[in-house]
């Protein structure tokens, strides 16, 4: 499916504009990631850093409604029923991409919860290293995407549900901690904005490996299915 997404893509003019809006849509969400992740880790926070962030998300909104209406003008011209699956795959991608951003800002929020330095603790090394894994993955699930790498996506699928998997149990760790209130809930915040910004990383990359019907779904069977295609292709 994403392969002749692409080639859609880069044949036909309105839609090879449609990609280059996703692409831009990519690169700004995976700025803001790190842009909120440097202040939730931050010691101090100057006040127009989260306004940054949210002035970002409005390019990113933008692109979202400029790829929309762009695929409705394109399936109300006539001959253009066959590229329809791949501008449904398109629709649901944006919308993944357009919740990173949400939760970019969710996760740069936190400070205003907790605006002093967040403990120095095992809990929170356990929080930079989720980061460091999920910014990794961010960074490459646009060449992922764009050079239809199934073999990389397929590795970062694994490592991204593992990821979630850390965030459910530093959550419960938190929970089980005796921090105080305000600790606690930024702690918990952190954790839970890292592994929704990881899931819908996740979902762009089931684009790769999925067909369009399946899109979103990477159930551990399903990913250990479609490698072993892989392998015996």
């Amino acid at each position: 499916m994403l392969r002749e997404l692409l080639a859609i893509f880069r044949s036909d003019e309105p839609l090879h504009k449609m990609g280059e809006n996703f692409a831009e849509m990519l690169k700004l969400t995976y700025q803001m990631t790190v842009k909120a992740g440097d202040l939730y880790f931050a010691e101090s926070v100057k006040p127009d850093e989260q306004t940054k962030i949210y002035k970002t998300d409005v390019g990113v909104n933008r692109l979202e409604r400029t790829i929309r209406k762009q695929v409705i003008a394109h399936l109300s011209l006539r001959g253009t029923s066959a590229s329809l699956p791949y501008c449904l795959l398109l629709m649901s991608l944006v919308k993944d991409v357009e919740r990173i951003g949400d939760y970019a800002k969710n996760l740069a929020e936190v400070k205003e919860y907790h605006p002093e330095a967040l403990p120095d603790d095992d809990t929170l090394a356990q929080l930079r290293e989720i980061r460091v894994g999920v910014e990794t993955a961010f960074a490459e699930t646009s060449e992922v995407f764009a050079t239809s790498d199934r073999d990389r996506a397929l590795a970062l699928t694994r490592e991204g549900r593992e990821l979630t998997h850390r965030c459910d149990a530093l959550i419960e760790q938190v929970a089980r901690s005796d921090y105080n209130a305000r600790t606690a809930v930024a702690m918990a915040l952190g954790a839970r904005f890292y592994k929704r910004t990881a899931a819908h990383v996740l979902n762009v990359l089931s684009s790769v490996v999925m067909p369009l019907h399946k899109l979103d779904y990477y159930d551990e069977k399903e990913i250990d299915t479609a490698a072993s295609e892989d392998e015996g292709a």
